[in-house]
């Protein structure tokens, strides 16, 4: 990009699945009329053809001209607005294609018993340290340091802790 004279790069490192990226929002933000966006790919920008537009109709709005380099798109040019909505369409089919594959691909294999889901995170102390986090000696932040754990995780596996079978004493007075 810089071999193209670009003055501010911007590199998000997530998907371009949807429109919450913050490099994406501070270079939305950043650019002003007379300036031109140029991205690598427009898959790259956004993963369906409803974000793209709206992202380029911003764009557009604020009097900026978006490139993208793989695909050859300027829109600047009538040709290039159209050639734009047809690649945004084109990408976010193939991107529901691969969902799909992905999805029949989990179901065949569960049918087969092969696919079980993504492990469980197992940790040793991990009922100690949540009972210690209930009972509020110590924090959540603390639990997850403990275990090496995300919250998401810490969170899913206490939830799994109450609604899991326990096993129990029975006392049978007679």
């Amino acid at each position: 990009m810089k071999q193209l004279g670009v003055d501010e790069v911007y590199i998000d490192r997530m998907s371009g699945k949807d429109t919450n990226r913050p490099e994406l929002q501070r270079m939305m933000e950043y650019v002003r009329r007379g300036d031109i966006v140029i991205v690598e790919s427009i898959s790259r920008f956004a993963r369906n053809t409803r974000d793209l537009l709206e992202l380029t109709e911003r764009l557009k709005d604020k009097g900026v001209e978006f490139v993208s380099q793989k695909e050859s798109i300027d829109t600047s040019t009538p040709t290039g607005k159209f050639m734009l909505t047809v690649f945004a369409a084109i990408a976010e089919l193939e991107r529901e294609y691969i969902r799909q594959r992905q999805r029949e691909g989990i179901e065949i294999a569960k049918s087969k018993g092969v696919y079980k889901g993504r492990k469980p995170i197992l940790r040793d102390n991990f009922d100690a340290v949540v009972a210690l986090w209930r009972r509020g000696e110590i924090t959540a932040v603390e639990a997850q340091r403990r275990l090496d754990m995300k919250a998401y995780v810490l969170s899913q596996g206490a939830a799994q802790l109450i609604t899991a079978p326990r096993p129990y004493t029975l006392y049978n007075y007679m």
